[in-house]
């Protein structure tokens, strides 16, 4: 009897692929206790976007919450999801800062770094298998499977013998469209088991409905771990319930040893949790069947479904599934996973939204065009990278795209300057400055004020605008639920009320501590209203939802002035949408009269960013 291992995946990829990576660490503390006590070969808690997703709409530091995790399982091995090169962002990053992160992420807790490049390129995978290594944490290589003229069993043997060289422990055949079948996966697996020799872990999507199947026969065909979720997280664009396979397998050669009613009283609470956040079922509808042509995973598919919502335009998402084809092929053939996934995809809602094929193009897909994300797996449209690159050659094919980037950890420390306290708060900023710079700025500078139990508390209620019965009650609730953290919002404050141990709270406390802050009100674009402005005038509007920055980045002079004459293609600002940075192109000639907008305001759909006046002649 051979026991096929779990590896949980419902705290990552699960609520990423279902809940567009909205989870909060509160919702998660409670039930991991439990989870820990099942038997679980790793628990995926970090990596992907979660990172980003803590900072940019949770307001939560992604390294504490690894911290949180840890704390509360301490027996189970907690595994991330890193993307080579690229870590948890979304471009490459110089040797230095991965080794450091590598190295921070396994002393915050990590124990299993699955790797991946998304176009499995090699030298995307270097540098992170190296620090992964050097700490003797366990070196997952994964394999970013998909299915196009120029993928096939031969060149994925291959990748994974690369990764075998590199020091992998194991090799995952990473299925995160949902487009394995079961004799595709029992090939795979057979072929990897006698050609590689490593321990081989499947992860599927459920997506069309073919992942609990795949996994029976990855098991008959040698596979030592496959991936699952808890019930209410599970199915759809998410992985196969955990509860299912482990039924599935008893009274196998292959059963798993798990405790299905334990599984069932933890799916009982993630399934309240999943009620008060009203979050949708993992559910495969026609265009999730249809995979098998569109090939977008699940993670991509949820938040393309989100953005499409964002941007007003849900009822295009079938025009954008079937873009997203065309552009793949356009682009040679890169596997749908981050970045490239959203690479891709935004790039067909562009097109899509505007009408104008090609007319916005991401400076990260300019980027991929060029080379710096990698090789592209097939042959590139000729025509696509004149359109474009321009004049611009792209990366020498024998260059690594890493060996370009040479920023260094003192650099980034010196530009966080005092804002970063730790090792941490400077690769959080490497990685991302924009939002490490907010969070930070913000948490340094916010007033934090212990309420005890005293009435002395004293000018409290009048000076943070809250009740302090209301704060009292919170503790309780606190201290008795064991619930790690409660927030809430009132009068213009929020009040995050932390048990003993939580976040910067000391064990050794004897109480709860609250913290107060004033909620900020973000400002928002005002309308322009044409009328006022001569009729030569003609306005740019933003195509998308998003962010307006007015300079490639910070302390970088502004792409144009008020008064500066520019060109038709000539990029005027940057819309930061679905994670990317969208140059915003002038479609004609003429001289920049107006701009409407303030450096990084959040703008809408049809915003006016300029106003520039047409050259005659």
């Amino acid at each position: 009897m051979r026991t096929l291992h779990i590896m949980d995946t419902t705290i990552r990829d699960a609520h990423q692929s279902l809940w567009a990576t909205r989870m909060e660490i509160g919702d998660m503390l409670p039930i991991l206790p439990k989870m820990d006590q099942v038997g679980y070969w790793a628990i995926e808690a970090w990596g992907g976007a979660t990172f980003d997703t803590s900072l940019r709409f949770l307001d939560e530091n992604p390294w504490e919450r690894l911290r949180a995790i840890k704390k509360h399982c301490p027996k189970t091995p907690l595994s991330m999801l890193i993307r080579g090169q690229n870590l948890v962002g979304y471009h490459h990053y110089s040797q230095e800062i991965v080794d450091r992160f590598v190295k921070a992420a396994h002393r915050n807790g990590i124990d299993v770094f699955r790797t991946f490049d998304a176009l499995n390129d090699i030298r995307n995978v270097k540098d992170c298998a190296q620090a992964i290594k050097e700490v003797d944490a366990h070196f997952e290589g994964a394999i970013s499977y998909t299915m196009s003229p120029v993928h096939t069993l031969d060149s994925f043997i291959e990748y994974g013998q690369k990764l075998k060289d590199l020091g992998a422990d194991s090799i995952c055949i990473k299925d995160m469209a949902g487009m394995l079948t079961p004799y595709r996966t029992e090939r795979m697996v057979k072929a990897f088991r006698e050609q590689i020799g490593l321990p081989v872990h499947v992860h599927c999507h459920y997506v069309g409905g073919m992942a609990p199947a795949n996994y029976i026969k990855a098991a008959e065909a040698g596979a030592a771990i496959v991936d699952t979720a808890t019930a209410p997280l599970a199915f759809g664009n998410s992985q196969p319930a955990v509860e299912m396979v482990v039924a599935a397998l008893k009274e196998s050669g292959y059963d798993t040893g798990l405790d299905l009613d334990l599984l069932f009283e933890i799916a009982q609470y993630w399934e309240g949790v999943r009620k008060r956040g009203n979050y949708k079922r993992g559910v495969s509808s026609l265009i999730h069947m249809q995979v098998y042509s569109h090939q977008v995973p699940g993670g991509m598919m949820s938040n393309l479904v989100s953005q499409l919502e964002i941007q007003k335009a849900s009822d295009r998402l079938p025009d954008v599934m079937e873009e997203i084809a065309k552009v793949r092929a356009e682009v040679g053939y890169p596997p749908l996973v981050t970045p490239l996934s959203q690479i891709v995809g935004t790039q067909a809602v562009f097109n899509v939204i505007t009408g104008k094929r090609w007319s916005i193009i991401s400076t990260e897909m300019k980027d991929y065009i060029a080379g710096y994300y990698g090789k592209a797996p097939g042959p590139v449209d000729k025509e696509i990278v004149k359109k474009v690159l321009g004049d611009t050659k792209p990366l020498d094919a024998d260059t690594p795209p890493s060996s370009l980037v040479t920023t260094t950890y003192d650099e980034v420390a010196a530009e966080a300057g005092d804002l970063a306290r730790s090792e941490e708060d400077v690769l959080m900023w490497a990685l991302f400055p924009n939002e490490a710079r907010t969070y930070l700025s913000k948490h340094r500078t916010s007033e934090k004020t212990s309420f005890l139990m005293e009435e002395e508390s004293s000018n409290t209620k009048e000076d943070q605008n809250v009740d302090i019965n209301q704060i009292k009650e919170l503790i309780r609730v606190v201290e008795e639920s064991g619930v790690g953290e409660v927030t809430v919002e009132e009068a213009g404050t929020k009040i995050t009320v932390r048990a003993p141990g939580q976040f910067g709270v000391p064990m050794q406390a004897t109480e709860a501590v609250a913290t107060a802050e004033s909620v900020p009100v973000p400002k928002k674009a005002a309308v322009a209203d044409a009328s006022d402005r001569p009729g030569t005038w003609v306005p740019i509007t933003a195509p998308m939802v998003g962010t307006f920055y007015s300079a490639p980045g910070p302390d970088k002079p502004n792409y144009v002035q008020v008064g500066d004459e520019v060109v038709a293609g000539q990029p005027l600002c940057i819309v930061e949408a679905m994670k990317l940075f969208n140059e915003i192109p002038a479609e004609q000639m003429g001289t920049i009269r107006e701009v409407c907008v303030e450096n990084q305001m959040p703008v809408e759909y049809g915003t006016v960013l300029f106003y520039l006046e047409p050259t005659i002649g």
